[in-house]
């Protein structure tokens, strides 16, 4: 049904790009029905779940210009199922199943994760990350990247005439940063493949390296500068703690309900490719 669904999604938003915006009620909500077909209702509440099912592309179209494709889509699904009169074939039926089961998981997922992540858990995290930080040294770095020993020398000898740095890694850098003059901004130890970060570490600001051969080729490097950075801010950070108290609640919940569920698993002699191979499977 998803590629019937894309289908019919497409074809039904450039014929709303040719119609007109619908004429909304007073009072409407996710119980409102906007069609019935064969006595069953669709209502508001199906229009905005299947909006959200569309593919990328389509979820940045204008409401008022979808919504009548989405409408017709739901219609014409609706009286092609009632055509089977309860006659679904194994795979659609095991299909649904999965999805239900998938969906009411998500949904658990989401509650967990609503009550979990909370502002006192974020500042719990950031505070046991960060709390007791030392500032670190950062390093502002430029590279000129070449494929062999030889070409990185002779660009040193360049730079060592006088050449300008920028834009001999303009002109000669194979590395996606030669466009920009070679610049790799400001990185923190941890950051570089360890050959390079040895290098700069042993730079003091405006010297420029002997050729220093990584995974990646050989570099010419300018060390620019450095400073002492402090812990960055809870706002700076947020999202990647939310990510992380997330999984830490996400794994905390489902070790939880799995110590708490029977689960049964019989021993079975399955071959998996007899299985997850076979087309006929379900006929069987």
């Amino acid at each position: 049904m998803t590629t019937i669904r894309t289908t019919w999604a497409a074809g039904m938003v450039a014929f709303t790009l040719l119609g007109a915006a619908p004429l909304w009620a007073q009072d409407i909500g996710p119980d409102t029905v906007v069609a019935t077909v064969g006595g069953k209702a669709i209502t508001l509440g199906n229009v905005y779940a299947a909006r959200a099912t569309l593919p990328a592309e389509y979820q940045q179209v204008d409401p008022a210009m979808l919504y009548s494709g989405l409408v017709e889509q739901l219609i014409q699904q609706t009286a092609l199922a009632q055509t089977l009169d309860g006659s679904v074939s194994p795979f659609t039926e095991l299909t649904i199943d999965n999805q239900r089961t998938g969906l009411m998981a998500a949904d658990a997922l989401r509650k967990v994760v609503d009550a979990g992540v909370t502002d006192e858990m974020l500042k719990a995290a950031y505070d046991a990350k960060y709390a007791a930080a030392e500032p670190t040294k950062e390093f502002h770095a430029a590279h000129i990247l070449v494929a062999s020993e030889d070409e990185a020398k002779a660009i040193k000898a360049e730079l060592d005439g006088g050449a300008d740095f920028a834009a001999l890694a303009k002109e000669k850098s194979t590395g996606p940063s030669g466009p920009n003059g070679g610049d790799l901004g400001w990185f923190s130890l941890g950051m570089m493949v360890p050959e390079f970060e040895t290098a700069v570490v042993a730079m003091e600001p405006g010297q420029v390296s002997d050729p220093v051969q990584t995974q990646f080729g050989w570099h010419v490097i300018l060390l620019e500068d450095t400073r002492m950075a402090a812990a960055p801010s809870m706002d700076d950070v947020r999202d990647d703690l939310v990510a992380e108290v997330r999984d830490q609640v996400i794994g905390d919940a489902l070790t939880d309900v799995m110590a708490k569920t029977e689960v049964d698993r019989p021993e079975l002699d399955i071959d998996p490719a007899a299985v997850l191979n076979n087309p006929d499977f379900l006929s069987n």
